[in-house]
């Protein structure tokens, strides 16, 4: 039925739809927002459903919702401006991955403190706009000065894209001064999948709503449940189709990227997991763990065609995503140069908590002098507002971490860091990270097991998860494994040259020499400062000193506490 002939009674939103609608959003917990900002939704939500048309005043949520005191003064406090941009982008990012379940949907409009509620008919607007057939002229506008009761309208095709619309809009408003460098936005990701035979229907529905979920969390890419919106300069826009198969006990999934503009195919692959006597929701459980890594990852399929198509002069995410890297790799690069690309985002965008997260963490990089007061500092500052601003991002979290770690408050670090695991579970930077943590504070156990994990269903092991291992094999006397492990990873810094050099030491290789030599030409005299280098990173000392006792093996001369002697 087309959209002129409905009844105007047909697009009213009743009282009873609304909260029915804000009830089942709140209960969702495909959701991310926080009990602060679910309960300044609610409030506004309530306000509208009781007929209370006007923009509610910053004040007035700052005083009924945060608990803020009397002399709350919203021109020097900008909590209520801040949450309300966070829970704008929880509620965009819900409906853009999950759709529309009924037929009402919540919006939060710019530039005011209002909820609407806004009726959307989908059914015969999908099938006339994939014909490329027009919506009548006559439909009516959304009306947003009225309550649920008095009814909202809004064309199909502002419903459609109205989610689609503001992603671009905001990537728009990012603007720089003149010719400035392209301030990049998040990628944007529709997710498509489709059962390979009839009985599979619903597995691949129940994988796909999961798969959702598990790239929301890892915050990298703007997901989409169906088409991307418009093309523009500075989004990435991709397409992952996927084809669900099943096999006796194997559960497997076909996969491949696409440019969401030119539909070029980018990247495919096959993913499989054996059920082995688990069910199939474990076993999907895992395969969805699998895709989510191999999509969203920072080493992913998708960040990293965005890292290797986007100018090394452009802020914002390319910035984020190439400091990243940096950080991975042992801060061995230009730091000065990120470091001023990750300040000129901030600059541009004060709220862009990934951008703060990454800076905190390149500081305190090996090579970034992270044991200077005023950098330490600047650290943690920026990690702390990062969380304080985006309380559910695995990045601020693990900036956090970091910072505590390096100020040691080892406690406060691994807290930091299990909340972050807790966000996304499934992201190996995190459990790579805090398996570093947790290996140096003296976690022998866990620490290896979590960098396990974390080089499980990845095309390239975190450093720091390779790093523990290494360690963990020469601690267990292991040196052959030792030396192998640390020969894998890419990034040689002096410790990971420490721990080849002295497992070849300790096995009495004849290339022992050639990796001391290696170490003495990166870190010349280091044996007079390898102590104080390793604790500065955090090293406990009974590590130290078995790698001191493999160097000297391998002959390099140490006195105590790692003062060199002559040779």
């Amino acid at each position: 039925m087309s959209a002129e002939v409905r009844d105007a009674d047909t697009v009213k939103v009743t009282t009873a739809d609304a909260e029915a609608e804000l009830g089942r959003l709140i209960a969702d917990v495909r959701f991310h927002a926080t009990e602060r900002q679910k309960a300044i939704l609610i409030y506004l939500a309530e306000k509208q459903i009781a007929g209370c048309d006007d923009s509610t005043k910053a004040y007035a949520i700052a005083i009924d919702v945060l608990g803020r005191p009397s002399g709350f003064d919203p021109s020097t406090d900008p909590i209520v401006r801040i949450e309300m941009s966070r829970l704008r982008s929880a509620v965009s990012n819900y409906y853009e991955a999950f759709g529309v379940e009924g037929d009402v949907v919540i919006g939060l409009p710019k530039g005011r403190y209002v909820a609407d509620f806004n009726r959307v008919f989908l059914p015969a607007e999908v099938g006339d706009l994939e014909r490329g057939e027009e919506i009548a002229a006559e439909e009516p506008e959304l009306t947003s000065g009225s309550s649920p009761a008095h009814g909202f309208r809004m064309s199909a095709r502002a419903a459609l894209f109205a989610i689609a619309g503001a992603i671009v809009a905001a990537g728009a408003g990012a603007t720089l001064y003149g010719r400035q460098p392209v301030f990049t936005q998040q990628p944007v990701v529709a997710i498509s999948i489709q059962a390979a035979d009839d009985d599979l229907r619903g597995e691949a529905s129940q994988t796909r709503d999961l798969l959702l979920t598990a790239l929301t969390r890892f915050q990298t890419l703007t997901v989409s449940a169906s088409a991307p919106p418009p093309p523009s300069s500075r989004l990435g826009v991709y397409r992952v189709e996927m084809k669900y198969y099943s096999d006796g006990d194997e559960r497997m999934v076909w996969w491949q990227v696409l440019d969401g503009r030119a539909q070029d195919v980018l990247r495919s692959g096959i993913e499989r997991v054996e059920a082995d006597g688990r069910t199939p929701v474990a076993a999907r459980a895992e395969l969805v763990a699998i895709l989510a890594r191999r999509f969203a990852a920072t080493r992913g399929v998708i960040n990293n065609i965005e890292l290797h198509e986007t100018s090394s002069a452009s802020l914002g995410n390319a910035c984020v995503l190439r400091a990243e890297y940096l950080v991975d790799e042992g801060g061995s690069g230009d730091m000065a140069q990120m470091a001023d690309c990750l300040g000129r985002t901030i600059a541009a965008d004060p709220l862009d908590t990934d951008a703060m997260a990454t800076l905190s963490r390149l500081l305190l990089a090996p090579a970034g002098a992270a044991t200077d007061p005023a950098i330490m500092r600047r650290a943690i500052a920026l990690a702390n507002r990062a969380v304080s601003l985006a309380p559910l991002s695995d990045r601020a979290q693990m900036a956090l971490m970091a910072a505590h770690f390096f100020s040691e408050r080892t406690e406060a670090a691994i807290g930091a860091g299990n909340r972050a695991l807790a966000l996304n579970p499934n992201n190996p930077e995190v459990s790579a990270k805090l398996a570093l943590v947790l290996y140096f504070s003296g976690f022998w156990e866990a620490g290896s097991s979590l960098a396990q994990d974390a080089g499980r269903s990845v095309d390239s092991m975190p450093r720091d998860a390779q790093l523990v291992l290494a360690l963990d094999a020469y601690r267990s006397n292991d040196w052959s494994e030792a030396s192998l492990l640390a020969e894998q990873i890419n990034f040689g810094d002096d410790l990971v040259r420490a721990i080849r050099a002295a497992s070849l030491g300790e096995l009495g290789s004849d290339q022992a020499k050639g990796r001391l030599a290696d170490l003495r030409a990166s870190s010349p005299g280091f044996e007079s400062d390898l102590f104080r280098k390793l604790e500065a990173r955090g090293v406990k000392p009974s590590i130290t000193a078995s790698l001191e006792a493999g160097l000297t093996k391998a002959g390099a001369s140490f006195t105590s506490r790692g003062v060199a002697v002559a040779d």
